[in-house]
């Protein structure tokens, strides 16, 4: 039986809660900090409302480690300039909320894991961009770079701080459902040029690498959270048809189209980011699905 507390933010997602599944079958105990009261008998929710500034105090006690994956969806809405701050705040004021309460109360907790993005990098073209590599400077690595530094918040507190820059997760909704779907109908296509990377990753090595992050306590700093081997965007698409058994019909998507349909939002489908995965290798992590292949295969099953 593990005896380690875990708080989780961003709990009810698509990762919150396969890893707190996780986390439960490991024996940990696990809370969320949450806008609703949960479900699930076997974690405590705490409530808290991020605009206003409000959290229970209580959600810290006896918390050992807290993992910070709350944030409004990037590809939800259109990009207003509303849209774009709560996309911001959600992730910023958010932890600050949390440390703000750190500062205030004695606690146990010497940890904090935290999702970021790789639209740090965003788009690139061919440059294979490591940890290392200088942030871009439109919205998406603005919003990334001011995540990071309110996350970094956490090292005046003396948290052990990972951060953790994130994928495009494959799994059976998101992002996968809706590049899937025009191929599902049978007029899959490449978007734009689709020579565009996409650093992607199957979900299942998400959790791992955050199980990972939790569970050595030597770990600490920024990794790439994608798979070893980024495809195009064309290869993606045909993976998906092959996976699928349809064939692909249609021409390449023209991104002046995107552009048109999805705002400033379609550098998340246009631009092109090929991400490293050595530094999360070197630190002895293995990928369960490190090829599209059989990352597709496991999630169409």
């Amino acid at each position: 039986m593990n005896s380690k507390h875990i708080l989780l933010t961003g709990g009810t997602g698509l990762i919150g809660k396969a890893l707190t599944s996780q986390l439960l079958k490991k024996g940990y105990q696990v809370s969320h900090l949450s806008r609703k009261p949960g479900n699930d008998p076997q974690v405590k929710t705490f409530l808290w409302d991020v605009n206003k500034g409000e959290i229970d105090e209580h959600c810290i006690d006896g918390v050992d480690l807290i993992v910070h994956l709350a944030g409004a969806g990037i590809a939800d809405k259109r990009w207003t300039d509303e849209r774009k701050r709560e996309i911001i705040d959600s992730r910023t004021k958010s932890i600050g909320l949390v440390y703000q309460l750190l500062h205030t109360k004695k606690d146990e907790v010497n940890s904090i894991v935290s999702a970021s993005a790789i639209g740090y990098y965003s788009d690139r073209g061919d440059e294979l961009l490591t940890e290392d590599s200088a942030p871009n400077n439109d919205f998406m690595s603005k919003c990334c770079v001011e995540w990071e530094a309110a996350v970094d918040e956490g090292k005046k507190l003396n948290l052990r701080t990972v951060k953790f820059r994130t994928g495009v997760v494959l799994n059976n909704g998101g992002a996968l459902r809706q590049m899937a779907l025009p191929v599902k109908l049978y007029v899959g296509s490449p978007l734009g040029s689709g020579k565009q990377w996409i650093p992607w990753i199957h979900w299942q090595d998400v959790v791992n690498m955050y199980m990972l992050a939790i569970e050595n306590e030597s770990f600490t700093g920024v990794y790439n959270m994608v798979s070893p081997n980024p495809v195009t965007n064309k290869q993606l698409i045909k993976a998906i048809a092959k996976q699928l058994h349809r064939p692909l019909w249609a021409p390449k998507v023209p991104a002046f189209l995107l552009k048109l349909l999805l705002g400033e939002m379609s550098t998340i489908v246009l631009g092109s980011t090929k991400v490293s995965a050595q530094k999360i290798e070197n630190a002895g992590f293995s990928f369960k699905y490190p090829d599209i292949t059989s990352a597709l295969k496991e999630i169409y099953g």
